[in-house]
């Protein structure tokens, strides 16, 4: 099974780190973020990717070659280091095709392409900027069960801000909100059948504003409700605190259950 891994947007709300980068090359720990997204999948014996360009898709296609032991076709060998939890160092082999999606190219077109290029296969995929640590063997089974066209992940965000009670205009408790109370969101990791391709339109519409509603109204988006860790990349903040997460000898997002 392959993983399409959206890799084409601007990162305009990380301009820190996008100005000479797309921002799956953001570094985590002396390591882009998409070699982690590679690893979550690859620990799980996933090991077949195919990456969606745009945006300095040039800096990707870089990386990959100084990355790989081989290459052919647009597809690069690559070994991934990790570690056991007997601390053992091991490596695992994958695969990550390079398809230029386009520059203006939003992400269900970029699914699209993908998707194109192997129209009878179920696909897996996600965004180029969020770690997890989803079990991917019961996500597919979760899939498998609902019988729908297409599967997303759900996740529950930390909050950012500090959360009020109020009660007659007076607080009554100032504090973070509990993870447990907010709402659920789209964390990626999505499951796609075949037939998803044919409710995204065109190249320029995005796959969360275009073909989900319309899976969603035609009862075919199941969700799959992920209680573990989640956290996304969208700020420096929050790129420091994956790096700090990423020194550790089992990063939370390897930690699959």
């Amino acid at each position: 099974m392959k993983v399409i891994v959206l890799a084409g947007g601007l990162g305009s709300r990380i301009s820190e780190e996008t100005n000479s980068k797309p921002k799956p090359m953001v570094s985590i720990n002396d390591e882009p973020i998409l070699s982690h997204i590679f690893r979550i999948y690859a620990i799980q014996g996933i090991t077949e990717f195919v990456v969606a360009l745009g945006y300095k898709g040039e800096v990707i296609l870089d990386w990959l070659k100084n990355q790989a032991s081989e290459k052919y076709n647009n597809k690069y060998l690559i070994s991934l280091d990790f570690d056991s939890r007997n601390s053992q160092t091991k490596s695992i082999q994958i695969s990550v095709e390079a398809v230029e999606t386009g520059l203006d190219t939003q992400t269900g077109g970029r699914i699209l392409k993908c998707m194109d290029l192997y129209p009878d296969q179920t696909m897996l995929a996600t965004y180029g900027d969020g770690l997890a640590n989803v079990s991917i063997s019961k996500l597919l089974a979760f899939h498998d069960s609902t019988q729908k066209l297409c599967t997303v992940t759900a996740v529950r965000p930390a909050a950012r801000f500090g959360f009020l009670e109020i009660q007659n205009g007076i607080v009554s408790h100032f504090g973070e909100k509990d993870q447990a109370d907010s709402g659920w969101i789209n964390g990626g990791f999505f499951v796609l059948k075949p037939n998803v391709r044919n409710y995204i339109e065109n190249d320029y519409e995005p796959f969360e504003t275009g073909a989900l509603p319309r899976l969603v109204k035609e009862n075919q988006l199941a969700a799959y409700q992920h209680f573990g860790f989640f956290k996304p990349m969208d700020t420096l903040r929050e790129k420091n605190e994956l790096e700090e997460m990423a020194k550790r000898s089992n990063p939370p997002w390897t930690d699959i259950k």
